[in-house]
């Protein structure tokens, strides 16, 4: 007989209180930085004509597509049927809305006129990727909530196995449609690649754990709460497997450029002679946020170090933002090819790299977005029962699984 779970608030003791009041602070100072690059204008930060995306953006299509991999562990459990992950569901469910309105607040902050948004939201352009995509996300916020609510309600708890496949189906759909943005672009030598859509898919898994794990780590140890080997070296071991998997995608999308001769150059440069987007690229995404994480968590004896996996899983966020920024800024700091064959030069700097220097302001507010996650989900789990009281091996032991 499986082993009943039960769920309770988390405590508002000391030390959860000064980690939100240093969240609440970031979240204040992104917020200034908003304000303050909508009154003054975009020219006091980095971006120009040439990089129309620039650093908030990284940090937004980073939380945007976390929030479908941190749905992944509830889909485990409800989809797949694997009990040993069905008492993180409510907490997934919950990260997962938290990360996308993270993200989106950076988005609407950064569009230079935020008022503007209600036009996004009620004219839609459906031969535009960023139409489908306003969709996409209301569904997700719509789908999942209902996934929660009916994992929460026992009255409706016989429903949420199929409340749980239609966020799973949707969930895959959102991270295709984020790809799909850059994989339409077709102007840009560095994008154009029916590959982004799984690529992304696999990126969200490997991002929304990583996250999933520092916060369940941060509220067990806040509130003491157990949070035994099984579970903890359950997600190590899947983390590692979704981060090698995002290498495997990488390295097939960096050699099908190269097959590619359109994309040869492009190519080159961004592995060989990109300045900062080549260090980025393999000191940042390959080195830091792929392969030292994949050493810590299948070492024999540094993969059983629980802080030392907490490093891993946050080294794979910061891997996944240099990933983002090489994806993003570098994609449309090299220039595009304006006529085949033909070396284009003139005063606008056409066939010219753009130049990108990121300002105080644009990091801020990609911090804010950050902290609003944070913020949200510890607020959730204070109000709302989604955190068991114990994650203990007794807990969540084979045994009584299914398997």
């Amino acid at each position: 007989m499986k082993n009943p779970v039960e769920y309770l608030e988390i405590e508002l003791n000391k030390s959860v209180l000064t980690f939100l009041a240093i969240v609440a602070a970031v979240l204040g100072a992104g917020l200034l930085a908003a304000l303050y690059m909508e009154h003054e204008g975009h020219w006091v930060t980095g971006m120009s004509n040439q990089i129309v995306w620039g650093l908030p953006h990284v940090f937004a299509v980073f939380l945007i597509v976390a929030a479908s991999g941190a749905l992944n562990i509830a889909s485990i459990g409800t989809v797949f049927d694997k009990y040993q992950y069905k008492p993180l569901g409510r907490l997934s469910a919950w990260i997962a809305m938290a990360l996308l309105v993270g993200g989106l607040m950076i988005l609407v902050l950064d569009l230079g006129r935020p008022d503007r948004l209600i036009v996004a939201a009620t004219k839609y352009n459906f031969r535009s990727i960023f139409a489908w995509n306003m969709i996409l996300y209301n569904g997700f916020l719509f789908f999942t909530g209902i996934y929660l609510w009916f994992m929460m309600d026992y009255k409706m708890y016989k429903h949420y196995p199929k409340a749980g496949f239609a966020a799973f189906v949707w969930r895959l759909i959102l991270t295709t449609g984020t790809g799909s943005i850059f994989g339409f672009i077709v102007a840009r030598t560095a994008y154009a690649s029916a590959l982004l859509a799984p690529m992304f898919i696999i990126m969200s898994f490997s991002y929304g754990l990583a996250f999933k794990m520092v916060m369940l780590k941060l509220a067990c140890r806040f509130d003491g709460r157990e949070l035994g080997e099984k579970i903890l070296f359950r997600l190590k071991n899947l983390l590692g497997t979704f981060v090698g998997a995002v290498l495997l995608m990488t390295i097939i999308h960096h050699l099908t450029n190269l097959y590619w001769a359109k994309a040869h150059d492009y190519e080159i440069w961004i592995l060989t002679s990109g300045g900062i987007y080549t260090a980025v690229f393999w000191i940042g995404q390959i080195g830091l946020g792929t392969l030292l994480p994949l050493a810590i968590f299948y070492h024999p004896t540094l993969g059983r170090n629980r802080n030392l996996i907490l490093l891993g899983a946050l080294l794979v966020i910061i891997g996944g933002l240099a990933q983002m920024y090489v994806t993003i800024i570098a994609g449309q700091a090299y220039p595009m090819p304006l006529f085949a064959d033909k070396i284009v030069s003139s005063s606008f700097y056409d066939g010219v790299v753009a130049e990108y220097h990121p300002s105080l302001p644009e990091f801020l507010l990609g911090l804010g977005g950050f902290a609003l996650t944070i913020l949200a989900t510890f607020v959730g789990m204070r109000v709302l029962r989604l955190l068991p009281s114990s994650l203990s091996d007794q807990v969540v032991d084979p045994a009584h699984s299914k398997d």
